[in-house]
């Protein structure tokens, strides 16, 4: 077994990690950092799923996804969401403050399907969401994941990462934030890139 990690480029690969089991929920699509909220909330069930493709359609990753590989067969399971910050809410988020005027790029939503996980999925996700900013000019990355100084993170909730996890990726404390989640308090992590 292999894990490949490569930029998102196929709309069904983001769906599976992504995307409802049931084409009419109405779930994220991990749009809500990535779109301003009245946007967010004006896109209902598959709308969602739409807005999405077309985005995937542009051309340009909205991410990168894990793949595994066991013998003939490739299974998508990881996906993070990367983008430079002035292209997501966190260019106007209140809670979440800037550090500094630097053109930073923002990685803000890590997921590992069910049955894959404790492999070193995240790990590998957030270090090529890393080098996806690096080779895309980013002169330093960001996440805001929560500060549980090693408490059990409730996995709806996980998404956002774990201090612990971008300080292995060579991340840095940047800032406190006035962000909870799940009642941990989320903080700035930064990477620098130059």
């Amino acid at each position: 077994m292999t894990i490949d990690v490569r930029p998102a480029t196929t709309f069904a690969d983001i769906a599976t990690m992504v995307g409802p089991k049931k084409p009419t929920s109405n779930v994220c699509w991990c749009l809500s950092y990535r779109i301003p909220s009245t946007e967010n909330r004006a896109l209902l069930r598959e709308q969602r799923g739409e807005f999405v493709k077309e985005l995937c359609d542009s051309g340009f990753p909205l991410g990168v996804l894990a793949y595994e590989t066991t013998d003939d067969t490739e299974e998508v399971v990881g996906w993070a969401a990367v983008s430079p910050r002035a292209d997501t809410t966190f260019a106007r988020n209140r809670k979440i403050p800037h550090v500094d005027d630097l053109p930073v790029w923002s990685a803000w939503c890590l997921r590992v399907r069910p049955g894959h996980r404790k492999k070193g999925i995240s790990h590998a996700l957030l270090q090529v969401a890393v080098e996806f900013a690096r080779s895309n000019g980013a002169p330093a990355i960001e996440g805001y994941p929560v500060d549980n100084r090693g408490e059990k993170v409730d996995l709806t909730m996980a998404y956002v990462g774990t201090r612990g996890l971008f300080e292995k990726a060579g991340f840095e404390w940047a800032a406190d934030t006035t962000s909870v989640l799940d009642g941990f308090s989320r903080v700035v992590m930064r990477k620098s890139l130059g």
